[in-house]
């Protein structure tokens, strides 16, 4: 992240989770901004089928739900995967800012345009019919795998199950 926003969360509340906690839930009124500053947090829609679909892995650096700057409710659930430290800012002060400086808003607005190329690259990636194809280009974009308890999450990712994805990993072990 730029530090040309991330400076708006100086002196922004600190909130610790730990693994697993919910930071929201979908229908929730959006009342402040979450930066993350140490750990990992995702956002999930869940689909009438009982599917979870991964719309964000925020990790250090990051703005969680971005979208929900300019919303009055949150559209999906947020997370954490692991201990995780987040800086809270009210919503009203951090659109305050943006208003307030004209260079700090137009850095927003590129990571704004930065986060959407990375949601069409993710939309790419599940389009693709099979796990092995879908694993080879996350593998491309994101680099190499987390640690072994992480591996859901990309299962999450690309829209497979777990098992598929731990055959597939399993068949790149033994091949």
């Amino acid at each position: 992240m730029s530090l040309g926003f991330s400076s708006l969360f100086n002196g922004a509340q600190e909130r610790r989770f730990d693994a697993g906690a919910t930071v929201f839930l979908s229908g929730a009124c959006v009342t402040h901004v979450y930066f993350v500053r140490d750990g990992c947090a995702v956002l999930l829609r869940h689909l009438a089928n009982g599917d979870a679909v991964y719309l964000q892995r925020a990790k250090a650096g990051d703005v969680v739900a971005e979208a929900s700057v300019y919303a009055d409710c949150y559209h999906c659930d947020c997370t954490v995967v692991e201990p995780t430290l987040l800086l809270a800012l009210p919503r009203q002060e951090f659109r305050r800012a943006l208003r307030a400086d004209a260079e700090v808003s137009e850095t927003w607005a590129a990571h704004l345009a930065r986060t959407v190329q990375s949601t069409r690259m993710r939309a790419e990636i599940r389009s693709l019919k099979t796990v092995s194809d879908r694993l080879n280009a996350w593998l491309a974009e994101y680099g190499p795998l987390p640690e072994k308890g992480q591996w859901q999450g990309i299962a999450n990712e690309l829209s497979v199950s777990r098992e598929a994805l731990y055959r597939e990993l399993a068949i790149r072990r033994s091949g």
